[in-house]
């Protein structure tokens, strides 16, 4: 037997492989103790997602994740699905989609290596770090494969990592970039030297918002492991279906997911509430990770001036300073955030066309866009409120 060998299996559930298996290629940083770096590639978060009926039978979201093995010893796993539409991705193909149909296509069924529902960076080709190229390589190869033997249009990697990107283009995949507001840690002591890094202008505004906020009449709360109860999470779900009807029609995550998070994920969770006697009327959910916080929901039942802006992304801020953490990721979209100390970055995702000329078409597209996205960078970075004079008087 070639001892380079590598054998590909698709499994339908995770309970198929064990949490040590998974978790030493998904968060081997987190093998002796310490957060994982990546919270959603964790078999606890995924396995939740699929316990709950977020994703399975009726969602779209068919679970083919992929196991690679050399000479029986798991070297590398992905998350893969297969889709039947293009919903709960957040780098989207709707009008690849269209325009495929349009000419007598069949785009769907289509795999997509991603946490569902999750538009945060991370690695999707998880590896142990000793077979990284030889477990990524049979990863991509085994998903083209996959997709070309259950006829699939495609295969789709998004928010994967930089340098997954980079290893991607080189094996002939397509590379797509995109964007989100991050804010970046400069080891500030504290919220008030974040703001002085600011123009006073932006400064003056956020004071102002956080004053506002904090007057609805009530506490705001960080709540995360032990502290979070059942009851917060009932109140958060109405939170969360309230946003999710108006955005997206229907709620991605069921109600049985936040009884998982409950019981396996709450260690992993910062919900921040906005409290008033003693009732939640609104919140953030935040995700945790060993030097990143990742917004993820916001939802309220009654509407106050700024309050959104608190949670979402001031306490975040206050969170990341106090616990040290480098970076807030606050989700898909929103230039409104750029006021608020969030500044754009590249993100980033990997495709793969079994038609020639679809193919041919998207990879035209995605060069003029990477040229677009760029630009757009530039000019938001430059508008953004940091002080463009260091001699600018401080607050």
């Amino acid at each position: 037997m070639d001892a380079e060998a590598v054998e590909i299996e698709v499994l339908t559930s995770l309970s198929q492989i064990g949490a040590a298996d998974w978790d030493a290629c998904a968060c081997p940083e987190a093998a002796h103790g310490g957060r994982p770096e990546d919270p959603f590639t964790t078999y606890r978060f995924l396995m939740a997602l699929e316990d709950s009926g977020s994703v399975g039978p009726g969602t779209g979201w068919t679970p083919k994740y992929l196991v690679a093995r050399r000479m029986g010893a798991v070297i590398g796993v992905a998350p893969l699905y297969q889709k039947t539409h293009s919903q709960g991705e957040y780098v989207f193909d709707h009008n690849w989609a269209h325009a495929y149909e349009r000419a007598g296509g069949r785009y769907y069924p289509k795999l997509q290596i991603a946490v569902p529902f999750t538009p945060a960076t991370g690695r999707r080709f998880l590896v142990r770090p000793d077979k990284a190229e030889l477990g990524q390589a049979a990863l991509v190869q085994g998903a083209v494969q996959l997709a070309a033997q259950g006829g699939a249009s495609s295969v789709h990697i998004t928010f994967c990592t930089e340098e997954e990107a980079d290893a991607g283009a080189a094996m002939g995949l397509m590379h797509r970039v995109s964007q989100q507001f991050h804010w970046e840690n400069r080891d500030y002591p504290d919220f008030d030297a974040f703001l002085s890094d600011l123009s006073s202008r932006k400064r003056k505004n956020i004071r102002k918002e956080r004053a506002t906020a904090k007057g609805f009449g009530g506490e705001i709360v960080q709540l995360t492991g032990d502290a979070i109860t059942p009851a917060h999470w009932e109140a958060f779900w109405h939170f969360y279906q309230d946003t999710g009807m108006r955005k997206w029609g229907t709620p991605y995550l069921t109600r049985a997911f936040f009884d998982r998070a409950q019981d396996t994920l709450r260690d992993d969770i910062l919900l921040v509430l906005a409290m008033r006697k003693g009732e939640p009327v609104a919140g953030a959910l935040n995700v945790i990770g060993r030097t990143r916080l990742y917004g993820r929901y916001w939802g309220c039942l009654e509407d106050h001036p700024c309050l959104h802006f608190e949670c979402c992304y001031y306490q975040a801020i206050d969170y990341a300073i106090a616990h040290g953490l480098e970076t807030v990721e606050a989700g898909a979209q929103g230039t409104h955030k750029l006021a608020r100390g969030y500044l754009p970055v590249q993100t980033h995702s990997l495709h793969w066309i079994a038609d020639p000329g679809l193919r041919a078409a998207v990879d035209r597209y995605l060069v003029a866009e990477r040229g677009a996205v760029e630009e757009e960078i530039e000019v938001l970075t430059d508008y953004g409120p940091f002080r463009k004079v260091h001699n600018e008087e401080q607050p």
